[in-house]
């Protein structure tokens, strides 16, 4: 009974394999979830504000104490003007930013220019808009973007959908490719959306949001969200930031999917995003030190690696070991073993560009990669499951 539009979505490989871990007893190097909360003081933020009363419905555009937050961040940290009341909404985690952003900016049959491979609710709430993906593929080893296809994609597109830093190759895009797409989307009038949800968590390069660019503040909706930033995913507190008339069509939608909620994280992460950079130095340590440690793991086994400037998660290619079907790896080594990872292929249009790639998180405790890495040296991962 389902929607036509949907049905060849499916389940996410996320919650399959989420699924299979818990079956399994596997350690799950799949979904991209810390395993460790972030600073308990955010987390008195929060009950301080249930205790206060915040415990109803927020206004729909979001509390002022986080909107206002939101738009000093974006003044500190990048230098980006934002007004708090018309340039900022307040959304179930970024994934909802993204539906509503979709819903309330596309009209039927206009095509979005995508990098793929590309976070799975992309291809899928763009569908449910009426649009289609128009992909530029990123290939590895080191996933660059290719400016002439970007080019031929441009005309014609009415939108262009960029992620940086990136998943799920975890690369962050470079000022010369930034420049391209800002070039690209002032010649063929495209509004850009950026998701910049791992904008803290970047270990080599910097992170620059397309908005700075010259004249690309007027046509951007930057989207982010406390979830990855602070290790508190589950609270699914995100929003998007710009221009009004665009942060406007967001809002059209949005009053129809959730309206509005989580009123007390939303006061916690207005405290934390008025100290984020203290807050956010530590995990981004702390990844980059699980970051190399997976890495020299993996490598150690044989994998060809693509390391990630930034992100949760790092790309290892199966092709040296023989593999020539990561899907397939993939479902049999949590039975093998017991670790679950994720087939590139599936973040994919064309799935046959990331069909050996796979992708491990390393959002986890340290001693959880060690182990990881222990079993698959002891199965004898060279040889494949």
């Amino acid at each position: 009974m389902t929607a036509e539009r949907l049905r060849a979505f499916g389940t996410t490989i996320f919650a399959e394999m989420s699924a299979l871990a818990t079956r399994t007893g596997a350690i799950n190097l799949g979904q991209g979830f810390p395993d460790t909360d972030g600073p308990t003081e955010i987390i008195d933020a929060v009950e301080t504000a249930m205790r206060t009363g915040a415990n109803q419905y927020a206004p729909l555009a979001g509390v002022p104490e986080l909107r206002v937050a939101i738009a000093e961040h974006q003044r500190r940290r990048y230098g980006l003007e934002v007004d708090p009341q018309d340039g900022v909404q307040v959304t179930f985690g970024a994934t909802e930013a993204i539906a509503a952003t979709m819903l309330g900016l596309l009209e039927p049959g206009d095509e979005v220019i995508v990098l793929e491979p590309f976070y799975d609710s992309y291809r899928a709430t763009i569908s449910m808009a009426g649009g289609s993906c128009r992909p530029v593929t990123l290939r590895p080893p080191d996933f660059a973007l290719d400016l002439d296809e970007l080019a031929a994609a441009a005309p014609g597109a009415r939108m262009l959908l960029l992620n940086s830093p990136h998943n799920p190759t975890g690369r962050v895009a470079t000022r010369k490719e930034l420049e391209a797409i800002a070039r690209a989307c002032l010649e063929h009038d495209l509004i850009a959306v950026t998701d910049e949800v791992y904008e803290h968590l970047v270990f080599d390069g910097e992170h620059v949001p397309l908005a700075t660019l010259a004249g690309m503040a007027d046509r951007t909706l930057t989207i982010s969200s406390s979830g990855k930033s602070f290790s508190f995913t589950g609270w699914k507190t995100g929003w998007c930031s710009g221009p009004p008339q665009l942060v406007a069509a967001v809002r059209s939608a949005k009053q129809f999917l959730s309206f509005a909620g989580g009123t007390p994280f939303q006061h916690a992460v207005a405290a934390a995003l008025a100290d984020a950079e203290r807050h956010v130095a530590p995990l981004c340590a702390a990844l980059r030190a699980n970051r190399d440690r997976l890495c020299a793991g993996l490598s150690s086994a044989g994998f060809d690696l693509c390391v990630p400037q930034g992100t949760y998660f790092v790309n290892a290619d199966l092709a040296p070991l023989g593999v020539d079907d990561a899907r397939d790896w993939c479902r049999e080594l949590p039975q093998r073993a017991g670790v679950v990872a994720i087939p590139t292929s599936t973040f994919y249009a064309d799935q046959d560009a990331g069909r050996t790639l796979v992708r491990f998180a390393f959002c986890k405790r340290a001693e959880v990669i060690e182990e990881a890495v222990a079993r698959l040296a002891r199965v004898g991962i060279n040889g494949g499951p």
